[in-house]
């Protein structure tokens, strides 16, 4: 059987899968034991899949995903995140859209301790969102920043979808992981520069109110009390492995000790809230790692039928430029971010792309920077963006989803033209994975 009908055999059986109601990992799951039994020899390459997958699942490299997982949990359900969202809103000054920049930076703050964005969103919305309503903020300049800002939980570690990519993907973890970190913080330096030139140039965006007079000890000091310390679990991780004394996996546990240490320390450590913290963990780990299985094994069917082989050799024989291939390759994940979750887009995407980025001679470290930033898009792009759902619920009564989806498009432009700088200048995301060396 030729390659192109291998793979719109399993591409056209996923899809109807899919369209059936299967979830995405079943859906794998079924593709990916018909695909063995026809392409693999029968039983024989059943057997084969079963011990695959279980194969890909010992894999010690996987460990940080459970671990960055439950640092976010452990700080966001103990309530310590909430206490340095509180300090960073003492410490900004009556700056245009101030409200909004609160949320950037208690965002971006939140981002470096917790790797879910879903988290990230929600407690900013949940605890800012009514405040800027009442304050009589626009949507434009209230929803719009705090669903930006929320998506960056995917690209500064500890980020537990960097991992999820490096492993499908077979990107270098650690080089991923730190390679995300400039990339976003040039983001919400955007971000913040937008809201601030925005809400000058039209300040009935945000109108300005009395902010209650305090001396400079008193806003330094919440920030020394809540939030240098929980940076120092930042550093824990990413110093780690930047310095060569850890690798991904050990960093994480450090960082989770740091995390439990922390809040202890703050005696917010409570026996409910860890329960909790545990209980979302394992969840979430249990379905990451059903969804490795099924990514993986898809691949290997995928390279044994040779459909990969046979698609990459289509492209590279087609004449387009490299750099063409790749804006291709983005613009795909795009279209599929308005309709589709993210590990979906990874599972279905990155066993066809990373032989064709090999084949050109593309760092694969850099391909999967612009990889995340994509996901981070497809985050906030209608209709189904799956932040804009959590803003909408996080907002107040009366927001409609038209409001929500009007105040990120700015933001979603921003994100677009930090991905044409990493084209631009691959440096922006190489340059501290080169410093690891």
């Amino acid at each position: 059987m030729e390659w192109y009908s291998v793979l719109a055999f399993l591409i056209g059986g996923l899809v109807l899968f899919m369209l059936l109601g299967l979830p995405v990992v079943f859906a794998f799951f079924a593709v990916n034991v018909i695909g063995a039994y026809v392409y693999m020899g029968g039983e024989i390459g059943v057997a084969q899949l079963v011990r695959n997958a279980v194969d890909s699942v010992q894999n010690f490299a996987l460990l940080p995903i459970p671990l960055f997982i439950f640092m976010g949990e452990v700080l966001f359900h103990s309530g310590v995140a909430a206490r340095a969202i509180d300090a960073i809103d003492k410490l900004i000054a009556r700056l245009p859209g101030r409200i909004s920049l609160v949320a950037i930076a208690g965002g971006t703050v939140f981002s470096s301790l917790s790797g879910s964005t879903i988290a990230n969103t929600a407690m900013l919305g949940s605890t800012l969102l009514p405040e800027m309503y009442k304050r009589g903020y626009s949507p434009s300049i209230s929803i719009g920043p705090i669903v930006a800002v929320g998506g960056l939980a995917m690209l500064i570690p500890p980020s537990a979808l960097a991992v999820l990519l490096g492993s499908i993907a077979q990107i270098p973890i650690g080089a991923l992981l730190i390679a995300s970190i400039l990339p976003a913080l040039v983001l919400a330096a955007l971000f913040f520069g937008y809201v601030i030139v925005r809400c000058r140039l039209n300040p009935a965006l945000a109108p300005p109110y009395e902010v209650a007079e305090l001396s400079w000890r008193e806003r330094l000091m919440p920030s020394v009390i809540y939030v240098l310390p929980l940076m120092s679990i930042f550093l824990v991780v990413v110093g780690s492995i930047v310095a060569g004394v850890a690798t991904p996996t050990e960093s994480a546990a450090l960082g989770a000790v740091a995390t439990i240490g922390a809040a202890a320390a703050y005696r917010r450590l409570r026996w409910a809230s860890f329960l909790v913290s545990v209980r979302e963990t394992l969840r979430f780990t249990v379905m990451t790692l059903f969804i490795i299985c099924g990514s993986i094994t898809f691949s290997q069917i995928l390279a044994f039928s040779e459909a990969s082989a046979g698609l990459s050799a289509v492209i590279l024989d087609a004449g387009f430029a490299p750099l063409t291939v790749v804006v291709g390759m983005l613009l795909v994940l795009m279209f599929l971010g308005c309709f589709m979750d993210q590990v979906s887009m990874m599972m279905i995407t990155m066993p066809l792309y990373m032989p064709v980025i090999e084949l050109l001679g593309y760092d694969v470290v850099w391909f999967g920077v612009l990889t995340l930033m994509m996901l981070e898009i497809g985050l906030a792009t209608p209709p189904f963006g799956l932040l804009l759902f959590v803003a909408k619920g996080a907002a107040p009564p009366g927001t409609s989803m038209a409001e929500v989806i009007r105040s990120v498009w700015p933001f979603i432009a921003m994100a677009l033209l930090v991905v044409a700088l990493i084209i631009a200048v691959p440096d922006l995301a190489l340059l501290l994975p080169g410093m690891m060396h």
